[in-house]
């Protein structure tokens, strides 16, 4: 079964340790530092909405791209604002009618594109879609979480609502964490008689080194600004679970514009 699908009726259940407000105000922070104080910013992969909620009450204009409709129909129905845009689409495919002044992806999208060639194709759509000197914010989870932290450990969790068994593989070669998801979710009357269905997902990312970013945000045309250990301003260390990448628009001569 495809990633997100029947993951995204539990995601924010089982997701409720994530510190979105957290989150929220240090890339608030980032992007108020290189000059970004409003405007229209796009979240890729932007799930259930959580992180864009968070971002348009700060008073951005925001659109959301995820490839999940089953994720994105949650954050349809969470959003009471109705000025927030959710797309449906690729983001190795994205496409929008203009320019925005930022784009924004977390909780480890990025590492979701398991190929160099697919990434460096976002990073080039993402300069195509910038302002002039707009900002591109992204987090990444580091090769140090998924072989020191996660490795090839079993996760579980059991609730009244429901339960998952998150099983890890890490491949050193190819820097891949396989994720083998179970999910026992509840049925709609499983309230009064207690019902389960056992679903499967399993779930690939990819720890990509510091150095590889910086070439393809480089080679996508895109400027490099820094990188940040989580939730800080101080430079990634080697026990860096996640970090934080700044790049920024650069003008390229054969740049397009749709």
């Amino acid at each position: 079964m495809e990633p997100y699908t029947s993951f995204a009726s539990v995601y924010d259940m089982f997701m409720d340790n994530i510190p979105y407000d957290q989150w929220a105000d240090y890339v608030d922070g980032l992007l108020k530092k290189y000059g970004i104080h409003g405007g229209l910013l796009l979240e890729l992969g932007c799930g259930t909405g959580s992180m864009t909620r968070r971002l348009s009450n700060k008073g951005y204009d925001v659109i959301g791209i995820d490839s999940s409709e089953e994720m994105l129909a949650i954050a349809r129905d969470k959003t009471e604002d109705s000025s927030i845009l959710y797309l449906c689409q690729d983001m190795r495919e994205f496409e929008l009618y203009g320019t925005v002044a930022a784009v924004v992806s977390v909780c480890d999208s990025m590492n979701y594109i398991l190929s160099e060639e697919d990434l460096i194709k976002i990073f080039r759509l993402v300069n195509n879609y910038l302002d002039p000197k707009g900002l591109f914010i992204f987090d990444l989870d580091t090769e140090y979480a998924y072989k020191d932290i996660i490795g090839d450990k079993t996760i579980a969790e059991n609730r009244e609502e429901g339960s998952f068994i998150w099983e890890n593989t890490y491949y050193e070669e190819e820097k891949i964490n396989q994720i083998d998801l179970t999910l026992f979710i509840p049925t709609e009357d499983s309230s009064s008689n207690k019902l389960f269905i056992k679903e499967e997902e399993t779930h690939y990312r990819r720890a990509y080194s510091i150095d590889t970013i910086k070439r393809l945000i480089e080679e996508a045309g895109m400027e490099w600004v820094t990188a940040f250990h989580t939730l800080s301003e101080e430079a990634p260390r080697k026990d860096s679970e996640r970090i934080y990448v700044i790049a920024r628009e650069k003008h390229q001569k054969d740049k397009y514009y749709i």
